[in-house]
């Protein structure tokens, strides 16, 4: 267990202030704000409370310094990079404590999640000494076609609460490997485990100016202010489809590129012919990964009628018996909810089950705080008009769905404004492939509950977003292509 004086010595040692042009400093209104600790309901950090003259003045120092860092050499930045991965990974226990104070997951959660987030920086560290082009000669051979990647310039960084560490690797990565500046605002919920992050990028050797951070309790009039200042080129946000879709309304004032990764409803389908401790250990990863805080969770777990019942009660009893508490404190497999917003929503979505008839096989009620903690919850023969089966449930609690044929299971999945993430569990090679093709999502899973890999495009359709993060796309997110004419004399064209 870490104890609290343990973990008061590591949070201590994070900078708490906003960190524009390589210094750390106050908002300018002077306002903090709170940082709290979801298991205990107390308060671990006050940070300072950006607002939109910070804002501006972080956004004007990325323009300044854009046209120097695109020149740095790509070595250089793979350098920062590789160094920063080395110093992340050195650091893995104490940025899991902080992890963890601040958002509540398992510590051995959290250790998995510094490691994953390094990954990134290793990743792109490689891609940005790779960044290509492509010449050829235009068809009737009189035009050199010669086509560069170039960065796309100041880029606004928008990350949530949920994997605070490895959200921002995961943008701020390929921004550096690009040659792109950043103004990036993590979320005030987690603040404290990017605050980190930035002390080791700059202790990596990260020019300043290159990245700076805005946090706020009042995040749409920071951002705002960044898109439409007309110096950033680029927006990266992952969050709610309902904020993605005003901030691409925002791009659009200035035609800005834009990579969203938003909402998802990820359908976990297991047919009657799959190995079911493959499944229902599948469904412990993808379900309770992060308390089911994660847009990848598994949603609606459809499972084929002559096997639901007994997919359902194996699945009680593996989350039956979980352990909920503190996620600091040896032992704690499932942590809290990050705030009361999320419990109090977990709740609704449960109670609306059961009163539409669904069984609660185990969990079902929230216990007494401090804490916002929901224990592991299984329901079996929820009714397909309940309100979980269209929202993202965001807590620990799986509701399980037959269905009877594959036609009945593709329909059911599909019926999603979201198309982020999904997994199936059989042994038919052939259906599988036939699932990757006829069901709506950017990734899916085949036999396994984890599909977020940083050598994997990370991203999905329809509602869940545009673009992708990681994997060799990630990086041309970060880029623009264009396009040199040359004319070849006809001499070369004749001989």
């Amino acid at each position: 267990m870490v104890t609290i004086a343990e973990a008061r010595t590591v949070i201590d040692g994070v900078p708490t202030g906003l960190y524009i042009d390589g210094k750390w400093v106050e908002a300018a209104s002077g306002k903090r704000c709170d940082v709290v600790n979801p298991a205990t309901e107390q308060v671990i950090a006050s940070i300072a409370d950006g607002g939109t003259e910070d804002a501006e003045r972080a956004i004007e120092v990325a323009a300044r310094v854009q046209d120097d860092w695109a020149r740095t050499p790509p070595r250089e930045r793979s350098e920062i990079l590789r160094r920063a991965y080395e110093l992340v990974m050195a650091r893995q226990e104490a940025l899991a404590i902080i992890m963890t104070a601040e958002m509540g997951k398992p510590l051995a959660e959290a250790r998995g999640e510094v490691a994953y987030a390094a990954e990134f920086f290793r990743w792109f560290s490689e891609e940005a000494v790779r960044i290509g082009g492509d010449a050829t000669l235009s068809g009737d051979g009189r035009t050199r076609i010669i086509v560069t990647k170039q960065p796309v310039g100041p880029c606004v960084l928008v990350t949530p609460w949920n994997f605070p560490l490895a959200m921002g690797t995961r943008k701020i990565g390929p921004a550096i490997a690009a040659g792109c500046t950043m103004v990036f605002k993590p979320a005030h919920l987690t603040p404290l485990s990017s605050f980190a992050l930035t002390s080791i990028l700059e202790e990596a050797g990260l020019p300043p100016g290159v990245l700076n951070v805005v946090c706020s309790s009042e995040p749409g009039p920071v951002v705002e202010r960044w898109m439409s200042s007309g110096l950033a080129r680029k927006i990266s946000f992952t969050g709610s489809t309902a904020v993605g879709v005003k901030l691409l309304e925002q791009a659009s004032e200035h035609v800005m590129r834009a990579s969203m990764e938003l909402g998802g409803n990820a359908p976990f389908i297991v047919f009657d012919d799959a190995d079911l401790d493959v499944a229902v250990e599948g469904a412990m990863v993808a379900k309770l990964r992060n308390m089911g805080e994660a847009c990848t969770a598994a949603n609606r777990l459809l499972v084929q009628r002559g096997v639901a019942g007994q997919f359902a009660e194996r699945l009680a009893v593996r989350m039956r018996n979980l352990a909920v508490g503190d996620g600091l404190d040896d032992g704690t497999q499932v942590g809290p909810l990050v705030e009361a917003k999320a419990l109090e929503k977990v709740q609704r979505l449960v109670a609306d089950a059961v009163d539409r008839g669904a069984r609660v096989l185990c969990g079902g009620s929230a216990p007494d705080g401090p804490g916002y903690f929901y224990p592991p919850t299984v329901l079996a023969d929820v009714d397909p008009r309940s309100d979980l089966m269209s929202q993202e449930i965001f807590g620990p609690v799986a509701p399980v769905i037959p269905f009877d044929d594959e036609d009945d299971a593709v329909r059911i999945a599909n019926d999603s404004d979201w198309g982020l993430a999904g997994y199936i569990f059989t042994r038919d090679l052939d259906r599988a492939f036939r699932l990757h093709e006829s069901i709506a999502v950017g990734m899916l899973g085949v036999n396994t509950g984890l599909v977020s890999n940083p050598a994997a495009p990370f991203g999905g359709i329809k509602e869940s977003g545009l673009g992708r993060e990681g994997g060799r796309t990630g990086i041309d997110e970060f880029l623009e292509l264009r396009y040199l004419a040359m004319p070849r004399s006809v001499s070369a064209v004749q001989g």
